[in-house]
């Protein structure tokens, strides 16, 4: 999501200043059975929990638990399916026809009606209200009214959402969007009651949602407690009585509790303990393909990093990398050493397209220097890769990395490790542009199509261009394949608009990411889903 894996998460963890007996969750749970409490481990979200304003994973978390939309993302497959709409409709593939199902409420009883989408969609576009994932609105006509590159909105709503009674509304795009219904399991698009505008603050403090959890408590730093929503209208009720989502500033700290018997659920096993998981917890232990590649980004508003010879430099660097030999040491076969920008769970019909990286992917130690040096060297002459330091992980592979760059370089100062406390702040940093070099930038999809890969990262202005990367032809090929009709044509397009990406190496891409998980013997029916979230849900306490 939003993002990347933006972000992936014994003592008890001081900063959080939790007492010993809040570490613990485990044996706590409530009792078992459909009233039985999951604990699970988690970090704080980077913004408050607004749809539109959730734009990545541990906030993303608590969303799917507590949000349905018009489309769900089948939590096998990730096939987009129809949740709150009935239909949507088009002869054109710009001007859609959207149809609620009957009976669906807000947990505050509020009946959800065609204007709890528009309403919501228009919010999250809103300039004036600064939500993270305002571009998701942008093929809406109207959005440049409602959010200008520059100076204040010109109107309040989009003219592209009309509402034509409770059950229908009408969405006309700015240009052609053939797979755009499949972008309407995210979040951002979930439709919100009227009490998120009577009284904003209160339902930030405890937000209503209509999916089957409802936010019980929330303690920043320390802890938020899901319950199950009795009155939910769909077929994934939760099968269990609720998550709390437990704070680790360290996820090797959340792996000894759950080893310990005082924590349920760890969606992201920490590297140093892959050597000893199977043996930990045996079949209790998750390893599945996910929709997530992690990969450096660079910071393009610093002039160093944007200039023709940067380029080669970049490139000299992806070539510094051996990819296969850290994710066999480190990661034991939970990566794989990517060769594109996208991820093997998209298939080829989907647009991943093994390989498309070429040469510029593969370790190369002789290439690697001769084009570090004829692009003018390291920015600096040092390069310092940042990373939040909040979990175990990051800091293992980024000093494996910056191993096998001094190795290339002769130099063993040419690269080093720059870790910032927390994810929050780390993201911060990130936000307000205040990044001197590259920096951890993984994405964990939103949705299954290759655009996803794409478009929020890499096109101008985009809601998760961290780097503020920017390229007329990619630009252009985004478009064009955004207008195609013909699913394959459209893959094509976005292919060649990944091959700009290449040959400029907007990013280096690293590896592919497998969802990994271990949960305790009170737990059944355990699984990820494609994007690597625990189907909360599902999840069965004996």
């Amino acid at each position: 999501m939003r993002g990347a894996t933006h972000a992936k998460w014994a003592v008890c963890a001081v900063v959080v200043a939790l007492a010993a007996s809040a570490c613990g969750g485990g044996g706590s749970g409530g009792g078992g059975g459909a009233n039985g409490i999951v604990s699970s481990s988690w970090g704080d979200p980077q913004n408050p929990l607004e749809p539109a304003n959730t734009n990545e994973v541990q906030g993303g978390k608590v969303l799917d638990m507590l949000m349905r939309g018009l489309k769900r993302y089948d939590p096998k497959t990730g096939e987009a399916k129809n949740m709150l709409a009935d239909s949507i409709t088009t002869s054109d593939s710009q001007n859609f026809k959207v149809t609620l199902k009957d009976g669906w409420t807000f947990s505050n009883g509020e009946k959800i009606t065609a204007k709890s989408f528009v309403d919501a969609w228009n919010y999250g576009a809103n300039l004036k209200n600064n939500q993270k994932n305002a571009s998701m609105f942008s093929y809406i006509d109207g959005y440049d009214q409602i959010h200008p590159k520059s100076g204040s909105p010109a109107a309040d709503t989009m003219s592209g959402l009309k509402v034509v009674d409770d059950k229908t509304f009408t969405v006309k795009l700015n240009q052609k969007f053939s797979t755009w219904p499949d972008t309407l399991g995210y979040p951002a698009f979930a439709p919100l009651p009227q009490a998120f505008f009577d009284n904003h603050e209160a339902w930030l403090s405890k937000p209503i949602g209509n999916g089957p959890y409802l936010v019980d408590s929330y303690t920043k730093g320390s802890k938020l407690s899901m319950r199950k929503w009795t009155g939910y209208m769909g077929d994934d009720k939760a099968q269990n009585g609720g998550i709390d989502l437990k704070v680790y500033t360290d996820n090797n700290t959340a792996y000894t509790d759950l080893t310990a018997g005082n924590l349920d659920l760890v969606d992201d096993v920490p590297a140093s303990q892959l050597k000893n998981v199977k043996a930990d917890l045996g079949s209790r232990y998750i390893n599945t393909p996910a929709g997530i590649i992690q990969t450096l980004a660079f910071p393009y508003y610093d002039a160093r990093w944007n200039t023709p010879g940067a380029v080669k430099v970049r490139t000299g660097l992806s070539m510094a990398i051996n990819r296969q030999q850290i994710t066999d040491t480190i990661f034991q076969k939970t990566r794989t050493p990517a060769t594109d920008w996208t991820s093997p769970v998209l298939g080829a019909a989907g647009g991943y397209k093994a390989g498309l990286c070429g040469k510029a992917c593969d370790y190369d130690p002789a290439q690697a220097k001769q084009l570090i040096t004829e692009g003018g060297g390291i920015p600096g002459g040092q390069l310092k890769i940042s990373y939040n330091a909040d979990t175990g992980s990051h800091k293992e592979w980024v000093d494996a990395i910056c191993n096998s760059v001094n190795n290339v370089l002769g130099n063993d100062k040419a690269c080093v490790g720059g870790p910032v406390g927390t994810f929050a702040d780390f993201r911060s940093q990130i936000t307000q542009s205040k990044m001197s070099g590259p920096f951890r930038a993984g994405w964990q999809m939103d949705y299954p199509l290759i655009q996803n890969f794409l478009q929020p990262l890499y096109y101008t202005g985009a809601s998760s261009n961290d780097g503020k990367w920017t390229n007329a032809d990619f630009d252009k090929l985004v478009d064009q394949a955004n207008a195609e009709t013909d699913q394959a044509k459209a893959v094509a397009d976005f292919q060649q608009a990944e091959g700009v990406v290449r040959d400029q190496m907007a990013a280096i891409p690293l590896w592919y990411q497998n969802g990994s998980a271990g949960y305790s013997e009170r737990l059944s029916n355990v699984s990820l889903n494609p994007f690597s979230v625990p189907v909360y849900d599902q999840i069965k306490v004996s």
